[in-house]
C-alpha cells in the first residue's frame, strides 16, 4: 500500500473532524461542573431530564437539555410534568420561569 503526501496531510484533518463529533465535547464546552440552572427551573422541570446540562437558548428564550441517545447527543426542550416547555419571561412560550 502506497501513501502519498496528499494522504499524509488528509489523514490528520480527517481525524480532527471526527473528534469534533464526540458528544463529550459538547459537555466540555459548557465549562466546569458548576450548574447555571436556576433553582426555579429545577423545581418546575419534569423528572428523567438531564437538568444539569440545561442551558437557556437566546433564539427562543427556552431551556434545552442534552439528551444522550444511542447514536448521538442532541438538545431537547426542558419540559414541565405537563409537557410544556420551560421558557424565561423574555421567551414567548408556555411555562414561564423568571431566571
Amino acid at each position: 500500500m502506497r501513501f502519498s503526501l496528499h494522504t499524509a496531510l488528509l489523514f490528520p484533518a480527517l481525524l480532527g473532524s471526527l473528534a469534533a463529533c464526540d458528544p463529550a465535547a459538547l459537555t466540555a464546552l459548557n465549562g466546569p461542573g458548576e450548574s447555571t440552572v436556576p433553582e426555579a427551573v429545577r423545581a418546575v422541570a419534569a423528572p428523567n431530564q438531564n437538568v444539569d446540562s440545561a442551558r437557556l437558548l437566546p433564539e427562543d428564550g427556552c431551556w434545552w437539555y442534552e439528551y444522550a441517545g444511542p447514536v448521538e447527543t442532541t438538545l431537547l426542550p426542558l419540559l414541565t410534568p405537563e409537557g410544556r416547555p420551560i421558557c424565561s419571561s423574555a421567551g414567548a412560550s408556555s411555562a414561564e420561569v423568571e431566571a
